[in-house]
């Protein structure tokens, strides 16, 4: 492994673990090699490569979009273990860049490394649970690097599903699923027949590998109506509201089946989802004019108490006060720099993190002395407290959003919600005549 990656293989397990703390694999890789094209989706921009980097067994080469590689990101980028794919819409001759390209990939695969490819190319701005058209880049390349092995090895391609409940939400979810592998040499007689059928037909085969990793909504216009049910039924994969009691993994699938569902309804045509459609986006609009989520009115309906945030707030009080010392500053002017420099708030995520990593660290170094010249002369404990930064970073964070909880909850208290309560009731009702009985 070359050096970045390695220091980022091991620290991104704990950089990921504080943003998704309720995280799941399905039907992950067995080992570190295999010789296997990875082909993911690409909801969260440069967030998949680091969340599959640390999530995944597999040691990965990732292959990147062209245009991140400049003289002075490159070096970094090449101890990341990643490559360039050039796009048509890159310009210039793509092709004969692209042929360089699959020379190293086919290197990189006969040597028993793994490749990543986002297969779509491209991610959308705003958050959306679909499969965009996957490109037959990563085909093409498991059969180029069979021709070049003289098909004496055997090379695996295999979808990859990342599921978020929001990318962007810090202390959130995350659901990776993985297909079994297929291997490319089994489809030797077909691509020295026709490769150019066998590429299209793999590359959809592939697609459909990925959309069952995935919650796939295949009109965009019901990206709402299906996030709106989830968020009522409290059961599927929304990032504020959803039962605790129930399993990162059956939120997924309900997440999954509920789409499934949608996909097959017409609903220009039916009478009943139209309405319920506009009902349900009047009441999470007006929940956000009164500056409300709908987990708050559960918790309002249900007589929820607070005795969470006031033990977390109690109990945690010191660790945060630590926290802020070391992580207040630094996050500050990462947040800040951030969504002031990135217009697209889908590299928001991924950005802070990695910045945050670094900026934390090296405005923590020099606690390492004070420690040991002023608290307790001994060089591993001072090393100790500074890899215990970012713990108590994490416990401020959280210290903070439970008091951002306890107060909205106060005020929700002072309220009477019982309209509202009544609205959301009577939209359950009508779900519940609607939905099939295993998603109601």
């Amino acid at each position: 492994m070359r050096i970045i990656y390695l220091i980022m293989f091991f620290t991104l397990r704990y950089s990921t673990w504080i943003i998704y703390p309720r995280f799941r694999r399905v039907n992950g890789p067995k080992s570190f090699y295999g010789r296997t094209i990875f082909v993911s989706n690409h909801p969260a921009s440069f967030m998949d490569p680091l969340v599959i980097a640390a999530k995944q067994r597999s040691i990965l080469f990732f292959m990147t979009r062209s245009d991140v590689f400049t003289k002075f990101t490159k070096p970094f980028l090449w101890a990341c273990q990643m490559l360039p794919i050039y796009r048509q819409l890159d310009g210039g001759d793509t092709r004969s860049k692209n042929d360089l390209v699959f020379e190293k990939t086919s290197k990189i695969l006969s040597r028993g490394r793994n490749l990543l490819i986002f297969g779509e190319g491209f991610t959308d701005d705003v958050f959306i649970r679909r499969l965009k058209p996957v490109k037959k880049g990563a085909v093409k390349i498991g059969f180029t690097a069979l021709e070049k092995l003289n098909w004496k090895k055997k090379v695996y391609i295999a979808a990859i599903g990342c599921n978020y409940s929001d990318p962007n939400q810090m202390r959130s979810d995350l659901l990776i699923a993985n297909s079994e592998p297929i291997c490319l040499n089994d489809y030797r007689e077909a691509y020295e027949t026709n490769p150019i059928k066998v590429v299209s037909e793999l590359t959809a085969l592939i697609q459909k590998l990925m959309q069952e990793q995935i919650t796939h909504i295949e009109k965009t216009g019901n990206s709402e109506l299906h996030e709106n049910i989830m968020i009522l039924t409290r059961k599927g994969m929304n990032a504020i509201s959803f039962d605790p009691a129930i399993s990162l993994y059956e939120r997924w699938k309900y997440s999954q089946n509920l789409a499934t569902w949608l996909n097959k309804q017409d609903i220009n045509t039916d009478e009943k989802l139209q309405t319920i459609q506009e009902e349900l986006e009047n009441y999470i609009k007006l929940l956000k004019r009164m500056k409300l989520n709908d987990a708050l009115v559960y918790w309002k309906k249900t007589n929820g108490t607070r005795s969470k945030e006031w033990a977390a707030l109690l109990l945690l009080f010191p660790l945060m006060i630590v926290g802020l010392i070391h992580c207040f500053i630094p996050y500050y002017f990462v947040k800040n720099f951030t969504e002031k420099t990135f217009k697209r708030r889908v590299f928001w995520s991924s950005v802070k993190m990695i910045l945050a990593k670094f900026s934390i660290g090296i405005f923590n170094l020099p606690f390492i002395f004070v420690f040991y010249h002023f608290i307790y002369p001994s060089w591993w404990l001072a090393i100790a407290y500074f890899t215990s930064i970012g713990l108590t970073g994490t416990v401020a964070y959280i210290w903070f959003n439970n008091f951002k909880s306890l107060k909205a909850k106060n005020a929700v208290n002072k309220v009477d919600l019982s309209a509202l309560i009544a609205k959301r009731d009577h939209l359950n009702t009508k779900l519940l005549d609607i939905l099939p009985q295993e998603l109601a």
